[in-house]
């Protein structure tokens, strides 16, 4: 079978297992619980309601393959929200705060021992987070965080030399930078998959290329498919980027814009030499982040988010194709590794990534029924973060009273954007002005007023400002 899917991952994910069975909704079911999305949060949430409770039945449905959305093309980067404590501190309070960050943290070990006691294949690599500094604006940068996080007792980072950043990420290019444990990367597509097969042999049925038409919101859920439909007791909506499609009233708490890849040729040897030869993920402190991470054979990806932003929340048809900043992306590499300039790129891909205003995901209940619910919004941290939206969804679909349907995550969105065309046109305005500054600060000159002024929108939309203050 030939697979037409942009990520390498999902490729590679989709050879190794052989001849594709795809199981179809062409049928009228009845489940206790339905779940539309099998990516990460709809595979781990249907995985923890049948650990909670065996006996109760699960039905998962996807508009195309598990995994072909953001769970299968992402940098498959393993970040824990710590670098967001205060800023998520200031919206939902300390004790919430400090819960994503614990959590977050603790699900880089929770994975990595889930897929070994299943027998789970994702080249798990957990050898740390480091972000670096580029310039001299962002030297430092980490000193009001790591105080903040020291203070209430959750702080894994630490400030390194610039001999040590250097050596750990083999580039010049870095002068300053703080180093985490806890994190690494793993392969997003394999973990997917893996998830969905786990899921089966549980019991969960899971029905794919069986895209949710409609639904009804009334006291008797049905949701209906092309072919077919489930009726059922609760719905879970699991669609990330997909999701104000579904649910309208969601279209103002986020912003869908590209996070683009590239990916090198294997080259071991060339990795070998500059010490590259471990899991850790590697960041710049721009607003819009660069990414780096080595693959377990030998190839190199670098990603950056912030790209291409679509209008009325639209999922374009660009975002399933080549990147359209491969040409930036490729110059990114050769500044990062100008040793590795003559290595041959051999793809580039995208996806959307869902923004929300307050940099961290949300999770809640439809306005018209509290037996739908919902999570969006996982802000370019989602691999580490859906383990967690399983847990959360999990609790409240079986109307558990616990520390997460307590908290303030469970509210729904807590900011909105504008309307259209001004949310569009907001984003392009600041995202252009983040990147004139950037620019700027590379070459060790002093950004323009105004521009700084707009970058400080971007801060206070959910990005995460890593200058010294």
């Amino acid at each position: 079978m030939e697979h037409h899917y942009q990520s390498p991952w999902f490729v590679e994910a989709l050879q190794k297992e052989g001849d594709l069975k795809i199981n179809q909704l062409d049928l009228n079911l009845n489940t206790d619980i339905c779940i539309i999305g099998g990516g990460f949060t709809g595979l781990w949430t249907a995985l923890k309601i049948k650990e909670k409770k065996p006996k109760i039945n699960v039905v998962v449905i996807e508009k195309d393959l598990c995994g072909s959305g953001a769970s299968g093309r992402n940098g498959g980067c393993m970040i824990p929200q710590s670098t967001k404590f205060q800023g998520i501190k200031k919206i939902v309070g300390l004790e919430d705060a400090k819960k994503i960050v614990i959590a977050t943290e603790a699900a880089v070990k929770n994975i990595k021992e889930y897929c070994k006691e299943n027998n789970i294949d994702a080249q798990i690599r957990d050898d740390g987070v480091l972000y670096g500094a580029t310039n001299k604006f962002h030297k430092g940068a980490f000193e009001d965080l790591i105080k903040d996080l020291n203070e209430n007792k959750i702080n894994s980072w630490k400030r390194l030399s610039k001999e040590k950043v250097q050596h750990l990420t083999g580039s010049k290019k870095f002068i300053d930078g703080y180093y985490s444990p806890i994190g690494g990367s793993l392969q997003p597509a394999l973990l997917v998959r893996g998830l969905k097969k786990t899921a089966e042999d549980k019991g969960i049925k899971i029905y794919e290329k069986s895209t949710a038409l409609s639904y009804s919101d009334r006291k008797k859920i049905i949701v209906k498919t092309k072919k077919g439909s489930v009726k059922c007791n609760k719905l879970v909506i699991a669609m990330n980027a997909w999701t104000p499609t579904l649910l309208p009233f969601l279209s103002r708490s986020v912003i869908l814009v590209s996070s683009d890849m590239i990916i090198t040729e294997p080259i071991k040897n060339e990795l070998k030499d500059l010490g590259l030869n471990n899991g850790l993920v590697i960041l710049d402190s721009n607003l819009f982040t660069h990414y780096c991470r080595t693959t377990p054979d030998g190839k190199m990806i670098l990603g950056k988010g912030g790209n291409t932003f679509s209008f009325k929340n639209k999922v374009i048809n660009s975002f399933d194709g080549p990147s359209t900043v491969e040409k930036y992306l490729k110059n990114s590499f050769k500044s990062f590794y100008p040793s590795l300039n003559n290595v041959k790129i051999t793809q580039s891909w995208n996806g959307p990534s869902e923004r929300t205003k307050t940099g961290f995901p949300f999770f809640g209940y439809h306005p018209k029924n509290q037996n739908i619910s919902y999570a969006f919004g996982y802000s370019g941290n989602g691999v580490l973060t859906c383990y967690m939206g399983g847990e959360i969804l999990s609790s409240m679909v079986l109307e558990e009273q616990n520390e997460w349907t307590k908290s303030n995550f469970c509210k729904g969105p807590l900011k909105m954007f504008p309307p259209e065309p001004f949310r569009w046109l907001g984003a392009i305005l600041i995202r252009n002005a983040v990147r004139r500054k950037e620019k700027n600060q590379e070459i060790g000159k002093n950004p323009l007023w105004i521009d700084k002024q707009l970058a400080k929108l971007a801060v206070s939309v959910g990005r995460v400002d890593f200058e010294k203050k």
